[in-house]
């Protein structure tokens, strides 16, 4: 059981700085992953988004396990989390307006 414990230990803090350094390419290059490269209209505020989700991420992963007195600092940490995701979602193109329905006179 604690082993489990430690790969999921591990593999949070991976993920989180992975993100937090693709955040920071990001920022200081203006590269961004080619998955979703044909989205993003600002790659500086992708970046920014990315680094205040990893450690929004980070502060709800690693201090909500504490007792009750951390729980804030965990509640918080996901707000910041929700709120870089936010970040994201500005930095990416407002996608196509709907077409309205094409009208006919001749009737």
């Amino acid at each position: 059981m604690i082993v489990m414990h430690m790969y999921l230990v591990v593999a949070g803090t991976l993920v989180v700085m992975l993100t937090a350094g693709f955040g920071i390419a990001g920022i200081t290059t203006g590269w961004v992953l080619p998955l979703g490269r044909h989205r993003i209209l600002r790659p500086k505020l992708w970046g920014y988004g990315q680094l205040v989700g990893a450690v929004g991420a980070s502060l709800w992963m690693f201090l909500g396990v504490f007792p009750a007195r951390l729980d804030a600092l965990a509640l918080i940490g996901w707000f910041v989390f929700m709120g870089g995701i936010g970040i994201q979602m500005l930095a990416q193109s407002p996608g196509r307006a709907p077409v309205p329905p094409a009208t006919n006179s001749a009737s």
